[in-house]
């Protein structure tokens, strides 16, 4: 089996799902902690599959680690677990820190453990797949370049310092001890089971809802977005041929303004849902103070994924931003269900400073 870590969260939860597609595809020992973004009902269709084993627990448990890669005889390791939202970093730094860093270097440790006493011929085919971020390179002028995979880490949020640092303890634990890891670095997903706090799920539903569709600044930021699902067959080709040690960033040359994104998910519903007013949900966008150290830009050079491993997108932006807004006009009973009331405090706190622009 595979064990995959916080494989009930968003990019995780697809990735399992999509993984178990495969009807000849390994078991999956999927281990979650179940925070705020963690959501069981994202695996709801498995629950009759035996090839998916689910452990409630946190990545920093060495014990609990070691004792399901033994059970399971585990022979890849997939590490989505993190906390990832750049806002809540802002707020509470240290749930970042204990997850993303010394939540690593347990989750390291114990595999390091296991892996060590496997037979010769089994160590060879281990893999530890550390899962990443584009924002450890830190930010791009209009001018510059994508990251490439030789880009200086510089992080500007307290997410991403974490994660630039669980990065470079994957990278210490191969270089010290020979674990046989490798590192992907991908830009911003989207796509289905999106907790509805990151900017492209939060449109969709407030916009259903009648509420207003919170700005950034003058929402001129430049990302990349990459479909959820080109992110896991990304994934799924860099465990299976990746070399050791390598790092491989993940992107689909899909760079786009966030205020470009809300006026693109406008005009898709204005055609699949229209309003019974006739106007058009774009005439719910607000602009709210832009957040501490937002960063300007990010894009991803995938060329070497590309060159190296045979891998490219399958969707464009406009195909996959099409088929995000109607899975989620497809399945209201599964965002009400994380709609809880600390979700609303959240979003109540995080844009309750509107502007005049």
């Amino acid at each position: 089996m595979i064990l995959v870590t916080g494989g009930a969260g968003f990019i995780g939860g697809n990735f399992v799902l999509d993984w178990l597609g495969n009807p000849s595809a390994e078991g999956v020992v999927n281990l979650d902690k179940l925070t705020y973004a963690g959501n069981l009902t994202t695996l709801q269709s498995l629950s009759s599959d035996t090839r998916h084993v689910f452990a409630h627990g946190d990545i920093s448990n060495y014990e609990l680690v070691l004792s399901l890669l033994k059970k399971h005889s585990i022979r890849a390791v997939v590490n989505f677990a993190a906390e990832s939202h750049v806002d809540r970093s802002i707020h509470g730094p240290g749930d970042f820190i204990q997850t993303n860093v010394v939540g690593t270097f347990n989750l390291l440790e114990a595999v390091r453990a296991y892996w060590s006493d496997l037979p010769e011929s089994e160590k060879k085919s281990f893999r530890f797949l550390h899962v990443s971020t584009d924002e450890v390179y830190g930010s791009l002028s209009p001018a510059d370049p994508a990251f490439s995979e030789t880009n200086p880490y510089e992080p500007n949020s307290p997410y991403s310092a974490s994660k630039a640092a669980s990065d470079h303890l994957v990278r210490a634990w191969h270089h010290t001890y020979g674990l046989p890891v490798l590192t992907t670095n991908c830009s911003n997903n989207y796509g289905p089971y999106h907790f509805p706090e990151k900017l492209i799920p939060l449109v969709i539903l407030n916009a259903l809802a009648g509420k207003p569709l919170p700005i950034y600044g003058d929402g001129q930021q430049i990302r990349d977005w990459l479909y959820v699902k080109d992110h896991c067959s990304a994934i799924r080709r860099v465990l299976e041929a990746g070399k050791l040690g390598e790092t491989y960033n993940v992107g689909s040359w899909n760079e786009k303004p966030n205020l470009d994104v809300v006026h693109t998910i406008c005009s898709i519903l204005d055609s699949l849902r229209p309003k019974a007013d006739g106007t058009s949900y774009a005439s719910q966008i607000t602009y709210v103070k832009d957040r501490p150290g937002h960063d300007r830009r990010y894009a991803i050079d995938a060329t070497k994924l590309e060159r190296e491993l045979g891998w490219k997108p399958a969707e464009t932006f406009e195909t996959g931003i099409r088929k995000t807004v109607q899975w989620y006009l497809d399945n209201q009973g599964w965002t009400n269900g994380v709609l809880s009331g600390s979700y609303r405090d959240w979003v109540q706190k995080q844009y309750s400073n509107p502007t005049d622009q």
